[in-house]
């Protein structure tokens, strides 16, 4: 049983914790800063001491003798988006299951705002550093190499070997979507796509769906291929483009949920219906995409084995263990009901 100070909180130091705790001060130090070298029953014992006495671990002292603050840091494209929420989450939670602590900054896929997060990020002393994507300021490695920090690229695959990296090959995933529609039987096909500057993800999924359909003699005209922002308002406005078209396409591949939801949602509210008049598919696999109406036909993305993965990767980076540079994941293609064949097909 733990006993309480009278005055928690105030000058409280790690021999009231041992105390309050029932263990020597090396116990608590040891459970505090490497909590997966003490059994689950004691650092439970010191957590609970660390609460009663309101005691707080000063972890400017403790950089200063380990060299290490015990923080990671992520830049993220935004977290106004479940697929990133997740990952992060995941990534959280599996560094926390160490003892470490993650610090995340959003830039709004701006690699100028990149920068200038990452270079606060290194200012506040992290340990190590988790990006998205392949496309980055060459001064952002060029700073982490000059501070030797340990970093690892996400959500895609370095082919040239340079750089850490967990993901998959988004241009790989993108044309097999476009296989799947022009196996349909679709020859009028559009596209809206993510904002490509600066987002390496959303450029080849672009390029790889353009390329795919010209290999089964589809050729997409420029009108039919639209950029938007990841939101449902302007996946809407996109299909509102599309649809009022002469001839209009009878399907649409969007870059990610997002964009697929809206342009849905829109396609219904002019009264087309889905797949009947056109076909929609995503990109992601959010939760949502298996109860919208009618369900989303997608990629599936492991997003929160990312994150574990991810978590792994850097714990091992960090304590020394031997890691893998280059971890592929798997996706794949979940066909749903907002697909079909083209209308005259279905006629016939």
């Amino acid at each position: 049983m733990v006993k309480r100070l009278s005055r928690p909180g105030r000058g409280v130091k790690l021999m009231d914790v041992a105390r309050l705790a029932g263990v020597s001060t090396a116990t608590v130090s040891r459970a505090l800063s490497a909590p997966a070298k003490v059994s689950d029953k004691m650092l439970r014992r010191v957590e609970t001491a660390v609460r009663d006495s309101g005691y707080v671990l000063d972890g400017a002292a403790r950089a200063l003798r380990s060299g290490r603050t015990r923080i990671v840091g992520a830049a993220v494209p935004t977290l106004d988006n479940a697929i990133f929420a997740r990952v992060t989450h995941a990534l959280q939670m599996g560094l926390e299951q160490k003892g470490y602590t993650l610090l995340v900054a959003s830039h709004e896929f701006d690699l100028d705002n990149e920068m200038r997060v990452v270079q606060s990020l290194v200012e506040r002393g992290i340990d190590a550093l988790v990006l998205v994507g392949l496309e980055h300021q060459p001064e952002l490695f060029q700073l982490m190499d000059s501070v030797r920090l340990p970093y690892l690229l996400t959500w895609a695959l370095d082919r040239s070997g340079k750089h850490p990296c967990i993901g998959f090959d988004n241009s790989a995933a993108a044309a097999r979507v476009a296989d799947y529609v022009a196996d349909l039987g679709h020859r009028r096909v559009a596209l809206i796509g993510g904002l490509s500057a600066g987002n390496d993800r959303a450029r080849d999924r672009i390029a790889a769906t353009l390329d795919a359909l010209r290999r089964r003699g589809v050729i997409m005209p420029p009108a039919w291929i639209l950029e938007r922002p990841y939101t449902f308002d302007a996946a809407r406005e996109a299909m509102r483009v599309l649809l009022a078209m002469h001839p209009r396409p009878t399907a649409v591949i969007c870059g990610n949920d997002v964009l697929a939801i809206g342009a849905l949602a829109e396609a219904r509210a002019l009264g087309f219906d889905v797949p009947g008049d056109v076909s929609v598919s995503g990109f992601d696999d959010l939760e949502i995409a298996s109860l919208v109406e009618p369900p989303l036909t997608t990629v599936q993305v492991p997003s929160r084995e990312i994150g574990q993965m991810a978590a792994a990767w850097l714990l091992g980076r960090l304590l020394g263990t031997a890691v893998q540079r280059i971890q592929k994941v798997p996706v794949e293609l979940v066909v749903r009901r907002s697909t079909a064949p083209p209308p005259s097909m279905q006629r016939e």
